[in-house]
């Protein structure tokens, strides 16, 4: 038996123990990996870049934990850009496990704006979170209406009349436009209500896998843009000179997937060998 055939029976506990090495070995040394960012990922940044002082952005932070390492570094990114640039956010979290996740990030991005960009950002004036309510799709609808029917009060129970930030904000008509980041199916209804029926500019971040479903809507303009799962994140990361733990990731991703492969291609040549040894293969 020669070592193609030994490896394709191998046992997958040690594949297993081959990648965690890896992975550990990948953190451990420092080194940075060149990241290309994509066209529908700079089409994002580009929308948000191009936005004024004073004017704003809604969020929608629709992820479940299971998404988050995902979906967190693209909040994190985009959200430090708007505030950084002197906008404002309106955020939503419309995922019923994920108001505490927008939460976390928009406290977190707060100091981050203070410390790195010597910016106060202050809840109520420069950003408003709305919260949760269920039935995304009637939500998305109500909204283009006017925010204030589905959400009267904000996600700490003040009257978002009380809140200056929400000073002359109706509808999706007073914002620039809206960036999804998403790991569930309700980005459907976010095309089809918000940019279908209210004409919003749509951008959309999602999972790694949900991306390639995604990309037809980005061909005919119903979103603006598209991230795609880790890498997307990365990319943004790139383009906001912040990098994160998306950015931190590619290293891993990187040696893993070419672990992998070659994993793959020993198991594959062994399998034929030995098929042609027993005359199987001709």
């Amino acid at each position: 038996m020669n070592l193609f055939e030994k490896m394709s029976k191998l046992d997958r506990r040690w594949i297993y123990l081959i990648l965690a090495a890896v992975v550990v070995i990948s953190l451990s040394i420092d080194f940075k990996t060149p990241i290309r960012v994509n066209p529908e990922v700079r089409s994002i940044y580009d929308f948000v870049e191009a936005g004024k002082p004073g004017e704003y952005i809604h969020l929608a932070i629709d992820y479940d934990p299971g998404s988050l390492a995902e979906m967190h570094p693209m909040t994190y990114a985009i959200m430090e850009q708007i505030l950084a640039k002197d906008m404002k956010i309106v955020m939503t979290a419309l995922s019923q496990n994920g108001p505490g996740m927008a939460e976390q990030a928009m406290l977190e991005i707060i100091d981050s704006v203070r410390i790195h960009h010597g910016k106060e950002v202050v809840y109520g004036e420069d950003i408003v979170f709305l919260g949760y309510k269920p039935y995304p799709g009637i939500v998305i609808l109500a909204m283009g209406q006017d925010y204030r029917i589905p959400f009267p009060n904000d996600y700490y129970n003040t009257p978002v009349d009380s809140l200056p930030v929400m000073d002359g904000i109706i509808n999706y008509d007073q914002v620039n436009g809206i960036i999804l980041i998403t790991g569930t199916s309700g980005i459907d209804y976010w095309i089809s209500y918000a940019n279908g029926r209210y004409n919003a500019p749509l951008g959309v971040g999602v999972t790694g896998v949900m991306a390639a479903d995604y990309y037809p809507f980005l061909g005919s303009g119903q979103i603006l843009g598209l991230m795609g799962g880790m890498l997307g994140a990365a990319e943004y990361e790139t383009l906001v000179d912040r990098p994160g733990p998306a950015t931190e990731a590619m290293r891993v991703q990187v040696w893993t997937h070419v672990v992998i492969i070659l994993f793959i291609l020993i198991g594959n040549i062994g399998f034929f060998l030995s098929k042609r040894r027993k005359g199987g293969v001709h």
